[in-house]
């Protein structure tokens, strides 16, 4: 396809797929001659994980070209590979591990992994961006007067489990190890905000049953 219906059938401007080519978030096209160059359905699926790391995700375009290079990178392992593009987007800063709070948010943290039998997570603990957001935030939690420990997040921890489940299995429906990869950034950009508000959904739905609307 041409660059109009790139356009077209992605619902971005020329303007900013140039723009996306000129940072380099975007493979050239196949030059046809010196004025014109023709695009695929590779283009038009990496310009969508694109708009969707910008517009949704909020991801500053250096942050953005960082983890598309991972997710391109076909010397690592998916593994490797898609851990490496998860951990360039935004994290949280380490909480402080001389609070108090986040001393004992780790331990729990730690209890839940080691009694659902998560040795990789636990393995990767130190250097985990997921592991220091869910230490910051139960530390934060504490402080605030909610007992959170093991035994209150063991339940939450085996749903999440399933999800991961769901997610890596519908991963596995992409023919590439190239789309594969997107799929799962694209993942962790679009699928936790449907899960926050299935959540919420939910808690609408429960508290209604058990409440009323008086």
């Amino acid at each position: 396809m041409r660059l109009a219906e790139l356009s077209e059938r992605s619902g971005v401007s020329t303007a900013t797929i140039k723009y996306y080519l000129r940072e380099g978030l975007l493979a050239p096209g196949r030059q046809v001659n010196t004025t014109t160059a023709e695009y695929d359905e590779d283009h038009l699926r990496r310009l969508r994980l694109v708009r969707a790391l910008i517009q949704v995700g909020r991801v500053p375009v250096a942050t953005a070209r960082e983890v598309l290079a991972h997710v391109d990178d076909e010397s690592l392992g998916r593994t490797i590979r898609l851990g490496a593009a998860l951990w360039a987007l935004p994290q949280v800063p380490e909480p402080d591990g001389g609070d108090e709070e986040v001393r004992a948010a780790r331990r729990e943290v730690d209890q839940v992994m080691e009694r659902l039998g998560w040795s990789n997570a636990r393995s990767l603990s130190s250097i985990s961006p997921a592991h220091r957001s869910l230490v910051a935030a139960v530390a934060t939690l504490r402080r605030l007067g909610y007992a959170w420990d093991a035994e209150l997040m063991l339940p939450y921890a085996r749903l999440m489990h399933q999800a991961a489940v769901h997610d890596l299995d519908f991963v596995e429906t992409r023919s590439s190890e190239a789309e594969k990869v997107e799929t799962a950034v694209a993942a962790a950009i679009l699928f936790e905000p449907a899960l926050r508000a299935l959540h919420r959904l939910a808690q609408e739905e429960e508290s209604a049953r058990r409440y009323g609307f008086e």
